[in-house]
């Protein structure tokens, strides 16, 4: 009796320790499209009753440290702890392999990839000598790897250095700092932030990231959209991985891989909390709830993009996202809900608002805009959904702070646009938010 009682603790133990990495819900158990923690557990279980185990030596910390979604008493910790730099190409991995270290023979094998343990600190000063809050999680191939904890215990508007450690090692990830907010009865008189949108790592270095950072003169980052652009590449300057375009888990995984490579993206998630929502690029080009620009749910889509559905796509993407960005669970009962608001203070209220893909109609996608022209005043079309703009109105009207700020993936105010090429045969962009903003011909010369 008493030894299935200590069985009983210890299994409840590893599984608090497994559900405290957010990545293992990631984005939904709802949905069912969270990892199985029994499976992983039973998995791990077994691989810990063999002779090799991961050599916490082999582990790196691949992408650096980020943190996210700062409230005034927690704010979200993540890393990615591997023995490789690859992103994971299964789905949910059973017959994955990665190296092992079996110490009876004294080398690498190839077996089953075993979950690996991280502890991480929370410390008041930059020395790390004060310890605030710490705490355990593991994490495996099912979720390539990525670590995404809720630090909690924290008191407002106070910065914080954090670092990660293999269980058990001195292996350690480079050290974060980050910043939780204040209250909403706080009254400040100013905030620092830095806002970003569109990066795309092909056409350039990403040295807005890297000058914001250095400069050090901010609270928190925002980024309104596009952090990846799914498109194929091959002969720019800096090539992506993969340099098709991105359809399955492993595209999603290994382009964001790639774009935390930039050392100035490094620098900034490592220095800030970042807050931010996706726009279309995160997914598909000129995306909407059904669809994008460049997949529909046609049979001709599964001969030419990638063999997969738009709903397979879609949650292809939305589970890297999630994996990969310092970003909370939020309630997704209802699809996949990614808006959500912050309180800085009497100061300002953050509104991040999804205008894409939640519940968005049918947009514009190339070849139908003379339909989206002949339904623009339709009733029933919605750019956020009932659910989202109600709750979105709410927002603005329950509001007491002195500003409100609306984090938009797409223009807002109705504007006049020159094109450099001929004629238009339809005047109106429904990308935008009102969808009427009339293109003008460039004068003749």
């Amino acid at each position: 009796m008493l030894r299935s009682l200590t069985l009983l603790a210890l299994a409840a133990s590893a599984t608090a320790e497994y559900s405290s990495n957010l990545n293992y819900r990631s984005p939904s158990l709802s949905h069912k499209l969270g990892i199985s923690l029994p499976k992983v557990l039973k998995r791990h279980a077994k691989r810990q009753a063999g002779p090799s185990y991961a050599d916490a030596s082999a582990v790196n910390f691949t992408h650096g440290v980020a943190s996210g979604d700062p409230y005034p008493e927690s704010v979200i910790l993540w890393t990615r702890a591997s023995l490789m730099y690859d992103s994971d190409r299964s789905n949910v991995t059973v017959s994955g392999t990665v190296p092992l270290y079996n110490h009876d023979t004294e080398e690498y094998v190839r077996a089953s990839a075993n979950p690996i343990c991280v502890d991480y600190n929370v410390y008041a000063d930059q020395n790390l000598t004060s310890v605030v809050t710490t705490g355990r999680a593991y994490t495996s191939s099912d979720i390539d790897y990525t670590v995404k904890v809720e630090a909690g215990g924290l008191q407002p508007f106070t910065q914080y250095y954090y670092q990660f450690c293999v269980c058990g090692s001195d292996n350690r990830s480079p050290v974060g700092r980050t910043k939780t907010t204040p209250r909403p009865e706080d009254d400040l008189s100013s905030i620092g932030v830095a806002v970003f949108s569109c990066s795309n790592f092909p056409n350039g270095f990403f040295n807005a990231y890297g000058n914001s950072a250095r400069k050090d003169n901010i609270d928190y980052v925002i980024h309104l959209g596009d952090y990846i652009y799914e498109y194929a590449t091959s002969t720019t300057p800096r090539p992506v991985e993969p340099q098709n375009e991105i359809f399955t888990l492993y595209d999603y995984r290994r382009r964001l891989s790639t774009y935390r490579t930039d050392l100035d993206l490094l620098l900034s998630h490592q220095k800030y909390a970042w807050i931010t929502t996706w726009d279309d690029h995160e997914i598909s080009n000129n995306g909407y709830r059904d669809g994008s620009s460049g997949l529909n749910n046609t049979e001709q889509s599964f001969e030419d993009d990638g063999r997969v559905s738009v709903d397979q796509r879609k949650m292809n993407a939305v589970r890297a996202y999630f994996e990969w960005m310092p970003i909370r669970q939020v309630d997704m009962d209802n699809n996949l809900r990614i808006w959500r608001s912050f309180s800085i203070g009497s100061l300002f209220d953050l509104i991040m608002l999804d205008t894409r893909n939640y519940d968005r109609s049918i947009t514009t996608l190339n070849w139908n805009n003379d339909y989206i022209t002949e339904i623009e005043n339709d009733a029933g079309r919605t750019l956020m959904g009932s659910q989202q703009e109600n709750w979105f109105y709410n927002q603005l009207k329950n509001s007491t702070a002195a500003w409100r700020i609306i984090g938009s993936q797409i223009i807002f105010s109705r504007i006049n646009v020159t094109t450099w090429f001929g004629t238009e045969t339809n005047p109106y962009n429904s990308d935008a938010w009102d969808g009427k903003y009339r293109y003008a011909q460039w004068p003749e010369t």
